[in-house]
């Protein structure tokens, strides 16, 4: 069993994923469409006959690349990314969600187990700590950038 990369339209890598899933072929185990690979959909199958077969009648599917992957080579795609991954101590960020939507803030600490991030609203007259959700925040500007 291996992993062979399909090439598709831009934009339409969940749709051919989809049709090659719903053919219901018993050699083709599974399709993977990560948001971060555009044009292209992994497929693992016994061989890549069965795949050249089904691509001629999906649309979207322009060609499959030579060779096969091994499943090491798409494993990174499989493990979700925290939220707080890319953000630092000191960056100035932006609250994009939450009852201080808009607000400016320095992050102070960043707690990787929970996805949470401590900051400290710019603006406050009083500094107040706030904690919140990686993914209700937008960095601004880094120090490390």
């Amino acid at each position: 069993m291996a992993m062979y990369a399909v090439k598709t339209t831009a934009s339409q890598e969940r749709t051919v994923a989809d049709m090659i899933i719903n053919r219901e072929e018993p050699e083709i185990h599974a399709a993977l469409a990560p948001d971060s690979l555009t044009s292209y959909v992994m497929v693992e199958a016994d061989n890549d006959a069965v795949i050249s077969r089904v691509l001629e009648e999906i649309p979207h599917a322009r060609s499959m690349v030579p060779g096969a992957s091994d499943i090491s080579e798409v494993e990174h795609f499989l493990s979700p990314t925290p939220d707080v991954e890319g953000i630092a101590e000191g960056d100035i960020v932006e609250l994009i969600a939450g009852p201080f939507k808009g607000e400016k803030a320095q992050v102070q600490r960043i707690d990787e187990g929970k996805d949470q991030v401590t900051v400290e609203l710019y603006e406050a007259t009083v500094p107040i700590p706030v904690t919140v959700r990686g993914d209700q925040i937008r960095v601004l500007d880094s120090e490390e950038r």
